[in-house]
């Protein structure tokens, strides 16, 4: 990993990476994502006591993030909180829900600083490729896979989503070399879903992970990892948002759609002319 500081936030950095570092660095890295306000005050040494570890413990989870050393971690993370300026929009239902939106749309902006550029060029080649594509999820993630499948379709990428976890590794295994298995998991530990790809890897499939972290289950059974930073690990935590995956979706489908080329523009004539003669009927 570079020694330059990372393009991706801190914070995100620290989450999308903690299960790739030791236990004692792990927890400096948990630290840094739950108070990132108390972490630019302290010092390499109180941070070490806060967390109960030793201060090279400090220096080496720096490192591990991409930093040389503390001081490097404490000037990009200050960076970071001082980009975040929320704007309150008064009390209130309304209020509340425009700060909120506002606050999602400027996390959004980070969605994608953890991509590979060539693992994404790849993931979109296989896809418009594919003799089939399968798109697997379960709990929340479930919609947004859903979403892909119907989105892909629209563009001339027909694609099958499966809602049922076992039917799930049925289709998989009958997946075969020239085929894809999308498989959405923001934590990739999610056991149907690890299942499901575990079989479409062993029918030969090229198997499309779409997480949120760097390492995990997920992450080394597939054949491409694509790395979505949530609009906010916080909110991740306290609410599971899959906000940042949704939108990652519509704008990987306008990659798959351009990679079709007129596959795609074909496809998409006769989806208006569907939704033209749909509008165009009276109420029954």
């Amino acid at each position: 990993m570079s020694a330059d500081i990372p393009d991706a936030p801190t914070t995100v950095r620290a989450a999308s990476l903690r299960n790739t570092l030791q236990p004692t660095e792990r927890r400096v890295a948990d630290f840094i994502v739950a108070e990132p306000e108390t972490v630019v005050e302290l010092t390499a040494q109180q941070l070490a006591d806060r967390t109960g570890v030793a201060r090279s413990s400090v220096v080496r989870a720096c490192q591990s993030l991409g930093y040389r050393g503390y001081p490097q971690l404490r000037v990009a993370l200050a960076a970071e909180l001082g980009a975040q300026k929320p704007v309150e929009h008064g009390d209130g239902a309304l209020g509340r829900l425009r700060t909120a939106i506002d606050r999602t749309a400027q996390a959004l902006q980070t969605t994608t600083s953890l991509l590979d550029a060539v693992e994404l060029d790849l993931a979109v080649q296989d896809i418009a490729a594919a003799r089939r594509v399968l798109a697997v999820a379960n709990g929340l993630s479930a919609t947004v896979a859903t979403d892909l499948a119907m989105r892909l379709t629209s563009v001339g990428r027909p694609a099958e989503v499966v809602a049922d976890a076992l039917s799930q590794q049925i289709a998989a295994r009958q997946l075969g070399p020239e085929d894809v298995c999308v498989v959405l998991s923001g934590t990739g530990v999610n056991e149907s879903s690890l299942r499901t790809a575990s079989a479409a890897a062993h029918a030969g499939a090229k198997v499309i992970a779409l997480t949120s972290f760097q390492d995990s289950p997920l992450t080394r059974l597939a054949t491409r990892v694509l790395v979505i930073a949530p609009a906010s690990f916080r909110s991740e935590l306290e609410n599971y948002s899959r906000v940042a995956h949704a939108a990652f979706v519509e704008a990987l489908v306008h990659e798959v759609s351009d990679a079709l080329g007129e596959r795609s523009q074909a496809a998409r004539g006769l989806v208006l002319e569907i939704l033209s003669d749909h509008l165009g009927e009276g109420p029954s």
